[in-house]
């Protein structure tokens, strides 16, 4: 038997939840606390295999809520439950302990699905939640690297003056002239926007390039 515990101050969520979860003769919901303090002194002596915490609550914020829950009790896991699809919340809840999250407008195969899940030690996001953590991935990852496309060549080149080889040295290495190498070069120095070798070898290596 799962035994779960849901902590949120609004009745009709814990009420739909157990509608949700009347039929699954697996699944037994041991008590529903309406506020931090409730479930605090709950967990004081109870350990039960599921927590479906509600983000917002009268009396502590639940994220804080959350890492207390953490630091006591090692092994129930957490599912974070809100109305919030916010990338920077769902990332901060992960953080501090939880094991996934679902969002209140949730159908009940994602609720049980989310909860075989966790117990087989995964981490289980919503589908709009998990979209809106690689949309912010995706966007803060462009912003940050800002990679841009270097052909085959550029790379090739890239890599040899970072082991200290000058434009001669590569062309007689590639069997290319000179006048090639200096092309390449200066359309690498164009493209990571370096006015000197230093500046884009520096560049190169901060971008994770070589």
């Amino acid at each position: 038997m799962i035994n779960i515990l849901i902590i949120d101050d609004h009745p009709l969520v814990a009420g739909g939840i157990e509608m949700m979860l009347k039929d699954e003769e697996h699944l037994n919901i041991i008590a529903c606390a309406k506020t931090a303090k409730e479930a605090l002194d709950f967990l004081a002596t109870n350990e039960p295999e599921i927590i479906l915490l509600d983000i917002s609550l009268p009396d502590i914020d639940g994220l804080q809520l959350c890492e207390l829950i953490r630091v006591k009790n090692k092994y129930s896991k957490i599912l974070g439950l809100t109305s919030t699809n916010d990338a920077s919340i769902i990332t901060q809840l992960l953080h501090r302990g939880a094991n996934g999250y679902l969002l209140k407008n949730m159908e009940r195969s994602e609720l049980i699905e989310a909860i075989d899940k966790v117990l087989d030690n995964k981490i289980f996001l919503s589908r709009a939640a998990n979209e809106k953590v690689l949309e912010q991935f995706s966007s803060v990852s462009t912003a940050l690297n800002n990679v841009p496309a270097l052909t085959r060549r550029e790379k090739e080149i890239l890599q040899l003056l970072e082991e200290g080889l000058n434009g001669p040295q590569i062309a007689e290495k590639l069997f290319l002239s000179p006048y090639t190498i200096e092309t390449h070069r200066k359309n690498l120095m164009q493209k990571l926007n370096a006015n000197s070798l230093v500046q884009l070898l520096n560049i190169a290596r901060n971008k994770k390039m070589i």
